[in-house]
This record gives structure tokens, sequence and C-alpha cells, in this order.
């Protein structure tokens, strides 16, 4: 699994959400895991009825990917696309760092994503039960690093000011009853990381993309 990662989450307009879908799959991931340090990116919505809210998770080789020049002049020039669906962005919370720790092998289908009250450490334990319940692929721990995630950008002066948080667990599995049984059996343990201070909500896979699928398309053009 990846060293460190980045995580963004934001809620779209309904009638803007097919606009933001092709933003994404069209030009805006490929344009970031083109940028040395990215090395892939999945892509989860929420199933909250009447609610279009997405995830984003990038693979870093390392935090310091995220203040990168290579990284930061992207997020300094942002493309007419982009400039159109910043703006429009809600509820916008954005942070990456290490992962602290990871179990388990590959990615689930279905993904629950916690924001934890405090830095994750110590919790290596957890995550060899999480990984050893029924159905449940992977789980990873991903402590923020602040300053990394908060550099000031022309990007993000376009959404007018990000959320952030400490640290993320991410638990994946095959379907939404695994999670559930999960949110159910471990809920002392979860809460003892801070992860209680929400209604959890799940996720499902929509979208992904790898380094080498981009370098496969760039051959394939110079064919």
């Amino acid at each position: 699994m990846t060293s460190a990662m980045l995580a963004i989450w934001s809620d779209v307009a309904p009638e803007q959400e097919t606009d933001y879908l092709h933003w994404l799959t069209r030009e805006h991931t490929a344009e970031r895991v083109g940028i040395p340090g990215f090395e892939a990116v999945r892509v989860f919505r929420a199933g909250l009825p009447g609610v279009c809210r997405y995830l984003i998770l990038y693979d870093l080789t390392a935090p310091s990917v995220l203040t990168s020049p290579a990284y930061l002049a992207r997020l300094n020039a942002p493309t007419p696309w982009s400039q159109r669906i910043m703006p429009t962005l809600r509820n916008f919370a954005r942070g990456g760092g290490w992962v602290r720790a990871a179990r388990g092998t590959g990615g689930g289908s279905h993904l629950l994503p916690l924001h934890l009250g405090h830095s994750p450490g110590g919790a290596e334990p957890l995550l060899d039960d999480l990984v050893a319940e029924d159905r449940v692929c992977a789980a990873r721990l991903l402590e923020v690093d602040p300053e990394g995630s908060a550099v000031p950008t022309n990007e993000k002066a376009l959404r007018g000011g990000d959320a952030s948080f400490p640290g993320l667990l991410l638990i994946e599995a095959t379907d939404d009853a695994a999670l559930r049984r999960v949110m159910s059996r471990r809920q002392q343990a979860l809460s003892g990381l801070g992860a209680g201070g929400e209604d959890p909500v799940l996720y499902s896979s929509v979208f992904s993309l790898r380094k080498a699928e981009l370098r496969v398309e760039e051959a394939d053009a110079l064919a």
C-alpha cells in the first residue's frame, strides 16, 4: 500500500453533478496523477439521499509531494474548467500526510471513512481486528500534516477556504453490510480514536485511475 495520501471531500449541487464528474474523469484526476509523486486516485460517492458528496483519495509517494514545485504550479494555475468548478463546491475538506499504518490487501468497492479527533498513533492493533472481520479488505490510518495541507494557493482561493482534520481511518469492504457490522462490533474502539463525533456515512466507488494507465494512454497516442 501507499506510504502517503491526500483526502478531499466536497458537496456538489445535483444540477452540476454531471459536469463535476466529467471534470473529474476527463481532466482533473488525470492532471493530478500526472504530477510526480501522485501514483493513483480513487473517487467515492456518499450514500446520502439528496446529497451529492464525493471523497477523492490520492496515493502519494510522500507527504512532501503536497508542497512540491510541480504540484504547487498546478494549484496556482487552475485550468478554465477547474476555475468554473471550484467555486461551486461546498463543505470542502482536505488533508494529506503519512499513512501511519495499513493492513489488508487491495481495495474494496465500499468504504467507511472516519474523521479522527486526534493523531492516530497507537491504533495499529485495531487495524488487525478490522481486517479480520468478514468481507473487510483493508484498513488504513492517515495522519494529516497540517502545514503541508494548508499552503495557500490560487485554487484554494477560488473555494473560499477549506476545512481539515487531524487524522482519518479508512475501512474498505466488499459491501455495505460488512461495514455496518464493523461499526456495530467495534464502536467502542472507534470512539477511542475520536471517531464517534458524527454519524458515519458509507461510500461506494465510482472511478479510479493509476499512473501506469496514463502511461499506456500516452504510448497509444504516440503509436
